[in-house]
Formats: structure tokens, sequence, C-alpha cells
């Protein structure tokens, strides 16, 4: 299949300011983009790009002052197929991970494992190990927060989600990461897009957070917020929360005055011509006309 994806952000400085963005596809589905990105800012400006210390591709500018809108457009093709279930994924012994997991392990800004390792081993500590194990913890997660738009903060941590029990995606996460690493199990917090494909779909469209563990020596896809497989993942990047991939980074005061974001599947034409910008209405009425 195939999955348009972009998005429309515009804030407003004071005075010029530098950023950084964390919006662009990781490396490694090259091979997937069937029509590369289309990106451009109003105004325009100067814009580059490298990679950080977790291999995100970050685009580094200096935002002027007024408004500045980032746009994005792109579509890329997917299997189809939902998140892959290994059922006999091993738990590894510490000493056994691989150097660079070891990372993974420990607490970071919103996970904090010295908080939260007596309740984990509590909950999860004489049951079954390895993907069992991880399940049994988004199960619980995805328990003990309810979602909920309203409630969200940007500065609330795993242990602040598990007492308040409220939270959106980044908070479901968070906690399952926290217990996760707390059990020896390397947990990594992952962004990107997931489109309401094969589900009932939720307006209005969001970047979504989940997370990916280390068993049987693979990192595999966990989801505590919908705690269901789903279909067409697109990652834009990883690291140890979201500290680290904050998809905007703003190096002085600015306020956001327009966020809008699109994944869904469509068809061969890809970028029909009528449609090619989306800014303003048309990318809302590209949105309505998207299948189910």
């Amino acid at each position: 299949m195939l999955i348009r994806y972009g998005y429309e952000i515009t804030v407003n400085c004071q005075q010029p300011t530098a950023m950084v963005t964390l919006l662009g596809v990781r490396d490694g589905r090259e091979a997937d983009i069937r029509i590369p990105e289309t990106f451009f800012t109003t105004p325009e400006i100067e814009t580059s790009t490298y990679r950080d210390l977790f291999g995100n591709v970050c685009r580094r500018f200096v935002a002027p002052a007024g408004d500045l809108t980032l746009w994005s457009d792109s579509v890329i093709e997917d299997s189809g197929a939902v998140d892959p279930c290994d059922l006999d994924a091993v738990q590894h012994e510490v000493a056994d991970l691989p150097d660079a997991c070891l990372v993974y392990l420990m607490g970071s800004r919103y996970c904090e494992t010295d908080r939260l390792s007596q309740l984990a081993w509590n909950l999860f500590g004489t049951g079954p190990t390895g993907w069992a194990r991880v399940q049994a913890i988004c199960d619980y997660a995805h328990r003990q927060i309810t979602f909920n738009y309203q409630n969200a903060r940007s500065t609330r941590t795993a242990y602040e989600a598990h007492e308040e029990r409220t939270g959106v995606c980044r908070d479901y996460a968070h906690l399952a990461v926290a217990l996760c690493r707390c059990m020896n199990i390397p947990a990594r917090y992952v962004n990107g897009y997931l489109g309401d494909i094969g589900v009932k779909r939720i307006d209005p469209m969001d970047f979504s957070a989940w997370m990916e563990v280390y068993l049987g020596g693979a990192w595999r896809t966990f989801d505590p917020r919908n705690n269901i497989p789903r279909i067409g993942r697109i990652v834009l990047a990883e690291g140890r929360d979201a500290a680290d991939v904050a998809m905007v980074s703003s190096f002085g005061p600015h306020l956001l005055t327009g966020f809008r974001v699109w994944c869904y599947e469509t068809d061969a034409s890809g970028l029909p011509i009528s449609v090619t910008d989306t800014t303003g209405e048309a990318g809302r009425e590209v949105r309505a006309r998207s299948p189910l």
C-alpha cells in the first residue's frame, strides 16, 4: 500500500530564533519512498540537515521574526502488514546485550527508573520473561492511564503519569519504557506517523509515540497507547525519551500558531495535481476524502 504523510507547522517568533526539528523519516526506508519529500518554508529560508547521536535526521535553521510555516509532504510504500509479533522472543541477560543497548537500560529525563523500580519488580518480577513480560507491561500502562488531550503536559514524567493516571501517547510510552528498563529490558522511545489505517479514524491527526524493546536479538515494536498491532508506522526519531526526540527545539521564545498532520492510505496517483499544495483548507479536504 501507499501512505501519504506530511505536516504544516507555523511558529511565531519575536526575533530571529535558532531552531532544530526532527521531522524527517529515519534512514533505512529509502527504498520505500515513492514520492520524495517536498519540503518548503514560508517565508523561504535556508535550512540544513545533520544526524544526531541517535541517528535521527535533524533540520536546523534560524526562524525569522514573525510567522514561519514549515511544510512537508511525501508518499511511502508499506507492506500493509500489522506490527510483527514474536511470542518466542527472549529477554537477554544484561551481560549478553550489545553495547549500544546499555544506554536504553538507564534512567532518563522522563523515565525515572529509580522511582519505579520497586513497583516494576512487585508487578512483573515473578511473571514470564521475554515478549510476555513486555506485553504485560504494556497492558498495565494501557490500563493505568486514561487518554485525554486536555490533560497533556510537556513536563509530565513516567512516574507522574502513573500517579495521575492521565495523559497522551507520550505518557503511555514513557511509563512502559521506564518499567521495561526497571526489568532490565532495553527500551527506547519512538516518535512517528501512525495513520488510522485498518481502524476507526480519529481526527484531528497528530504525530504518535510508541516504544521499541530489544528482545531476541532485535528491536521490537510495542504500543502501550493503542495496545493492538497497527498498520503503517513511519518512524521519525528514536531516543531515550521525549527529551531526545523533540520535534521542534527552539533556542528562544516562540508561539505555536498552526499545527496540522496528515497520514493516510492513498492510491497509485500519489499526489494528484489538484491537491499538491495541501496548505489551509485544501489539506483538510484531502484528509476528508481519504479512505476510512
